[in-house]
């Protein structure tokens, strides 16, 4: 959008490859069936070719944030598989249609597998089965066969995950669809996930011979909220308190960890930066991170590598001298 002009100097001085966060999703960009709203796609891309970026578009086929008239008739019924696989061609062919040439990479599906390797039980899935990723590739690379297609998912750590994720695409391999890359996301804490497993999945994934990037690299500080919350009202402030314990500022101890952890898993990157072509951070500066809100509401968070007021951290610096080692 623009608005912060901190931010955008930020990521002009200091990234070379830009993702939309939320603009790019089915739901926002086709609200209704034939009701495109390419404005804010529009800006995100000319801005990552105004300023020389690697762009890449963020997301086809997701489960989460797809409009609900994707899978239902005008009654509210479930539409047949048909019409649910015209659905899904006719909007990758408009939206990476539209930006055929531009941008250079899509993830193509998003968090199609569970934590125990099966398949979650989408409306994707339960209307179309398993071919739907396969039929979301063909569909985007007709669409624009020079685009590289990625399939893109959590947890990705989790050595059920792993071996779900290795078998599906191993799968679709076999069935001659053209995958190119696979996106572990980033989405990590202080103690999870371990770096071993995280570089477990790295190598099985590029033994695939697939690309591998690391996508919405973010470190949460913050505890993890426990199951038994109950549905006592009144526990709810004294659970947030508890939820929310450096709401004025991180204690120096917490800073040191966070950065120690930033640096080892960018120690693991460099590592295999034979494999990984592709880091991307999931927000610019802490005040605009999604794990302020996620997964409990008004928290304070600090999961980026730039602060609010969009300076670098600490680690940033310790970044970049390992880099150049």
């Amino acid at each position: 959008m623009g608005n912060d002009a901190e931010a955008i100097k930020v990521v002009k001085a200091h990234f070379n490859a830009v993702v939309a966060e939320n603009c790019m999703k089915s739901g926002m960009i086709q609200p209704r069936e034939g009701e495109f709203r390419f404005a804010l796609p529009d800006r995100f891309v000319e801005f990552g070719e105004k300023n020389g970026m690697h762009i890449n578009g963020h997301t086809l086929i997701w489960h989460s944030q797809a409009p609900q008239w994707f899978f239902t008739d005008n009654k509210g019924h479930d539409v047949s598989r048909e019409v649910l696989i015209q659905r899904m061609k006719n909007h990758i062919a408009a939206v990476v249609g539209r930006y055929k040439g531009r941008v250079h990479t899509w993830d193509v599906v998003n968090e199609a597998i569970l934590d125990d390797g099966s398949w979650r039980k989408s409306k994707f899935y339960e209307i179309i089965g398993e071919d739907f990723i396969k039929l979301a590739f063909q569909f985007a690379q007709e669409a624009d066969p020079e685009a590289e297609l990625y399939y893109n998912d959590y947890s990705m750590a989790n050595p059920g995950k792993r071996a779900g994720v290795v078998a599906m695409v191993e799968k679709l391999q076999k069935q001659g669809v053209r995958i190119d890359g696979i996106g572990m996301q980033g989405h990590i804490g202080l103690n999870h996930p371990s770096i071993e497993e995280f570089e477990k999945s790295i190598v099985a994934f590029s033994d695939l011979g697939v690309k591998v990037m690391i996508t919405e690299l973010d470190l949460t500080v913050l505890p993890s909220p426990g199951q038994n919350v109950g549905a006592d009202v009144s526990a709810n402030f004294e659970y947030q308190q508890k939820m929310n314990p450096y709401a004025n500022g991180l204690p120096d101890s917490v800073s040191k960890a966070f950065n120690e952890r930033y640096l080892q898993f960018f120690k693991l990157f460099l590592k295999h930066q034979d494999k990984i072509t592709r880091v991307t951070l999931w927000g610019v500066n802490d005040g605009s991170s999604w794990r302020n809100g996620w997964p409990v509401r008004g928290r304070t968070d600090y999961p980026l590598l730039f602060d609010r007021k969009n300076k670098p951290k600490p680690v940033v610096k310790s970044i970049i001298q390992l880099a150049q080692q």
